[in-house]
């Protein structure tokens, strides 16, 4: 089966984006594996708790990178 893991910081990506990389990565699967794959496919998207990921060594947290929470265009409380 295969199998693919995102992580992503926390409350920086909206449901429709989440949306997105499950279908695009199951659509890269079905096109590296056959259609064969396409029931078979997990996608699994972690959001990270700020402050829980890093690199070279750091902590990374969304005001470090200067990042805000995006807007959801379906969920009336973004608007």
């Amino acid at each position: 089966m295969p199998f693919a893991n995102f992580k992503v910081p926390e409350k920086t990506l909206t449901p429709k984006q989440k949306e997105e990389i499950v279908t695009r990565t199951t659509e890269l699967y079905v096109e590296l594996y056959g259609e064969r794959a396409r029931d078979n496919t997990m996608v699994l998207v972690e959001e990270v708790a700020d402050g829980g990921w890093g690199i070279s060594g750091n902590v990374l947290t969304l005001a470090m990178l200067g990042e805000t929470t995006p807007a959801d265009p379906d969920d009336p409380n973004d608007a």
